[in-house]
């Protein structure tokens, strides 16, 4: 015990019981109390968001690379159109180029289609980031509060 009466093993110091810590919060999962189940759901869902925005922002490269994680179909046919458009667009700015250098010509295209493509790509995660994070945050509410019924059960005063 602390001086001033508070465990500091409990992290609970002097704000009070049920108060939560402030930013540092959500580090780790809430734990479920009784009574206090407004309590439990706001810190829940605090932690899950904060879960899923980090999970989310963690696999948003992904998500423009790998075709199988993120399919969007459309979507990348699109964008690979508008990388054959930006190529077209390559070769009549550079016409003159065309005649005197055509390696630097096809280097000019296949640079433009490519940052043209990358562009089109992150711009549709980056309006899909909100879903998987809401889906993360979801997942991550549903494991910490079946990990917390299940963790309330092992640990009954009345099993031996």
């Amino acid at each position: 015990m602390a001086a001033d009466g508070s465990d500091p093993a409990s992290g609970a110091g002097s704000r009070g019981p049920g108060r939560q810590p402030g930013i540092l919060a959500c580090t780790r999962p809430p734990v479920p109390t009784s009574g206090a189940r407004s309590a439990y759901a706001r810190s829940l869902t605090a932690y899950s968001l904060v879960v899923g925005l980090c999970v989310a922002l963690a696999v948003a490269p992904a998500m423009q690379r790998w075709k199988w994680f993120f399919p969007m179909p459309g979507t990348r046919t699109k964008c690979a159109h508008l990388g054959d458009y930006e190529a077209l667009r390559a070769q009549a700015a550079l016409h003159d180029l065309a005649g005197q250098d055509g390696a630097a010509l096809a280097y000019a295209q296949d640079d433009r289609s490519r940052h043209v493509v990358d562009d089109c790509l992150a711009s549709t995660t980056t309006l899909w980031l909100p879903v998987y994070a809401l889906a993360a945050a979801a997942l991550a509410a549903l494991g910490v509060w079946l990990v917390g019924r299940g963790g309330g059960r092992q640990v009954s005063a009345g099993e031996v």
